[in-house]
């Protein structure tokens, strides 16, 4: 529950990236949540305007999600108004069985969406007490793949692994992303937003081959900046490759600023796979400090701009 007048559901989404512009809303393009609220505004048309979608990570365009998370609200009207009953076929078949709350959301949105959407409704439920999908986040965890030439290429795969016309030393990209990990300024390796912090806590990052032979990297941190996955990536490809040495990477780091010495990596092989919370009795407060911590790095960039 969300206060005493709304109830808050947690969604759990997935979504292949590639014919969208990104999560964020944005004019005459295609974006997740345009789409999502689109469904839920079916579901929800005689209440009037829809419940808006919060999301624990804003994807660029093109990077795909296993595990992404967002909340609604709704009112008791509109989750009472969730559940559906059993609807039978002409020869008195049951056509679904009966679905309640959180679950018949999940039926309802996946349906509008058609069988071959990319994206899905992965579940429904009712939000724990002070959760918030953005705020609550404990860390955030990403992959990202790609094929060097050492393997045979698999047009099945061309939407989520990156085709790198060269071989690439696994070992030593994993060397050098081990260097990284830590709590640390991180604009070398992003876009910054205006008044927001590059602070971040870079908590595991690491590289291996899978079972095809696919170069796979496993990213975690508290928060990512705009492109810093990409660009972490890039660097260590630049490694694996042979372009930089591996103590190279925290040299570029602690520089603060950016560089054309690594390529930013193409979306395609990102995926963002799961989302990490605190325990139930500890949504509220680790909503509330990441919010004083984000308002307080706000504060802090603008009064440093004024004084420059």
């Amino acid at each position: 529950m969300n206060g005493d007048e709304t109830i808050r559901l947690r969604l759990d989404i997935a979504y292949d990236g590639t014919n969208f512009a990104g999560w964020a809303r944005q004019p005459d393009l295609r974006t997740v949540r345009d789409v999502l609220e689109t469904a839920l505004g079916v579901v929800f048309r005689r209440f009037g305007t829809p419940p808006e979608l919060t999301v624990a990570g804003r994807t660029d365009a093109g990077v795909h999600a296993s595990g992404q998370v967002a909340h609604i609200d709704l009112s008791p009207e509109q989750f009472a108004a969730l559940d559906l009953r059993p609807r039978q076929r002409a020869a008195g078949k049951i056509l679904h069985e009966y679905a309640k709350g959180p679950a018949a959301l999940v039926r309802r949105v996946n349906g509008i969406l058609g069988l071959d959407s990319d994206v899905v409704l992965l579940g429904a439920s009712v939000a724990p007490e002070g959760f918030d999908a953005r705020f609550s986040g404990l860390w955030r965890r990403y992959e990202y793949r790609i094929a060097d030439m050492d393997v045979v290429k698999n047009p099945l795969r061309r939407n989520y692994v990156l085709t790198y016309p060269a071989r690439l030393d696994v070992e030593r990209m994993d060397a050098a992303a081990s260097t990284l990990v830590g709590l640390h300024d991180w604009i070398a390796y992003c876009k910054p937003r205006e008044f927001a912090t590059t602070i971040r806590e870079l908590q595991d990052f690491r590289w291996e081959k899978d079972e095809d032979g696919i170069l796979l990297a496993r990213v975690k941190a508290d928060a990512f900046c705009h492109s810093m996955v990409r660009s972490l990536v890039g660097a260590c490809v630049a490694v694996g490759a042979g372009k930089l040495e591996i103590d190279d990477l925290v040299r570029l780091r602690d520089q603060r600023q950016r560089t054309s010495e690594y390529i930013v990596m193409p979306a395609k092989g990102l995926t963002l796979v799961q989302v990490g919370y605190p325990a139930d009795i500890d949504m509220g407060l680790r909503a509330d400090l990441t919010r004083a911590r984000r308002n307080q790095a706000a504060f802090d960039l603008e009064a440093g701009n004024r004084l420059q």
